[in-house]
C-alpha cells in the first residue's frame, strides 16, 4: 500500500513538473505580439515604412516577435487610437503631430503655421535637443515617442479656384483635431472643421466641407484630387508623425527585445524619410497628369498674403507652446549669415 502510494505521489509530481516546465517553456516560444495600427493607405510613406519596421524587427527578432500592421484606420481610427495605446489595446501607433496637443501644448510648435521653410528645417528642428526632448514630454501621460517620420509639406485644395486668402473666405475646410489649425482657418476667413481622416473623400464629395490641407501623398492615395477643383501649392505646415508607444508596455520589455525594435525602428525611420519626398514628388505627377486637379504655384506676392494672416495665431499660442521654443524651431528656418571677413594684417 505504502509503495503504491509512494509511487502514485511520484507520478503526480513528475506529471506536475513536466507540466509546469512545458507552459514555461511555451510561453518562452510565444511571440511578443506587437500591434500597429495608422490611418493611411499602405502606398504612402508611413504606409510602407510601417510595414518596413515589421520586416525589420520580425528578421532581426525572429520567433521573439510578431508586428501586425493595420492600415487605412482598420483597427482604430483618428479619434480612438492615442485612447487605444493608452489601454494597451494596440502597442504602437504613429499618429500626426497635430494629434498630442491635449498631453502636451508644447508640441503645437509644429501646427504653427509657416513656421518652417521647408520639410528640412523641420527635419534639422527634430533632431535638436529641443526637438528630441518633445519626444520624452509625454511620459507621465503613459506615451512614449521614439522617432519623428516625415511626410512633407502641406498646401490647401478646394472646390474651386483660388488664389489668395480672400479666395477661401466662408468655405469650409476640414482640418485635423488642432486648436492651431481651428485658429488658422479663422485668421484666413474660413471655417475649420475637425474631422476624421477616414471620412475626408466622402465628405468632400457629398459638400459636408468645401476644402482640406494635405501633402500630395496623401491627397492622391485618398483621392482627394478627384472631387477638388484646384490644388494650391502654399507649403504653409509640416505633416509628420510621432512613433509612440504604450510607456507601461515599452519600459516593461525584456532589454533585448527594445535593444532590437529600436534598431529596428531606426532603419526604419531612415527609410521613411529616404521616401517621404519621393512619393509626394510622384503622387504631385500623378495628379497632375491624371487632369483632375490643377495645381498652381503662387507667386512671391500671393504667398505673402497667406503668410500676413498668420500673426494672430502666433498672438493666441506663443504662451502655451513657448517663446522660446517657437524662436528655436524658426531658427531652422532662417538663412545662415556670412561670417565677416578679418580685416588683413598689415605685414
Amino acid at each position: 500500500m505504502f509503495k503504491k502510494i509512494t509511487n502514485l505521489l511520484t507520478a503526480i509530481s513528475f506529471f506536475a513538473v513536466t507540466t509546469l516546465f512545458g507552459f514555461s517553456a511555451s510561453a518562452q516560444q510565444a511571440p511578443i505580439v506587437i500591434k500597429l495600427s495608422h490611418v493611411v493607405a499602405e502606398n504612402t510613406p508611413k504606409g510602407l515604412a510601417s510595414l518596413k519596421f515589421k520586416e525589420l524587427a520580425e528578421k532581426k527578432l525572429p520567433g521573439k516577435v510578431q508586428v501586425q500592421v493595420f492600415p487605412n484606420s482598420q483597427l482604430f481610427g483618428d479619434a480612438k487610437e492615442l485612447e487605444a495605446l493608452l489601454l494597451n489595446d494596440v502597442q504602437m501607433i504613429n499618429p500626426s503631430l497635430s494629434k498630442f496637443d491635449r498631453y502636451t501644448k508644447k508640441i503645437q510648435v509644429f501646427d504653427l503655421p509657416f513656421i518652417f521653410k521647408d520639410a528640412k528645417a523641420a527635419a534639422d528642428f527634430q533632431k535638436s535637443k529641443d526637438g528630441q526632448d518633445l519626444l520624452k514630454s509625454m511620459e507621465d501621460k503613459g506615451l512614449i515617442g521614439l522617432a519623428y517620420w516625415h511626410n512633407g509639406m502641406k498646401h490647401f485644395s478646394a472646390n474651386k479656384e483660388f488664389r489668395v486668402p480672400n479666395d477661401i473666405k466662408g468655405l469650409k475646410f476640414r482640418i485635423q483635431a488642432s486648436d492651431v489649425y481651428e485658429s488658422f482657418m479663422k485668421a484666413l476667413g474660413a471655417n475649420g472643421q475637425k474631422m476624421a481622416f477616414a471620412e475626408v473623400y466622402q465628405a468632400l464629395q457629398t459638400g459636408v466641407v468645401d476644402a482640406q490641407e494635405n501633402t500630395y501623398s496623401n491627397m492622391y492615395s485618398q483621392k482627394f484630387h478627384e472631387v477638388q477643383k484646384t490644388i494650391v501649392e502654399t507649403n504653409h505646415g509640416i505633416l509628420d508623425y510621432m512613433v509612440v508607444v504604450n510607456a507601461k508596455w515599452w519600459n516593461g520589455l525584456p532589454a533585448d527585445i527594445k535593444k532590437g525594435l529600436s534598431e529596428a525602428l531606426a532603419e526604419a525611420t531612415v527609410y521613411n524619410n529616404k521616401i517621404g519626398q519621393e512619393k509626394n514628388d510622384e503622387a504631385k505627377k500623378l495628379i497632375i497628369d491624371s487632369g483632375k486637379a490643377k495645381v498652381v504655384k503662387l507667386t512671391d506676392a500671393q504667398l505673402t498674403e497667406w503668410k500676413k494672416s498668420v500673426a494672430p495665431v502666433y498672438a493666441q499660442f506663443e504662451k502655451d507652446i513657448g517663446v522660446d521654443l517657437i524662436k528655436s524651431a524658426q531658427k531652422h528656418s532662417q538663412a545662415a549669415q556670412p561670417k565677416a571677413e578679418k580685416p588683413a594684417t598689415k605685414k
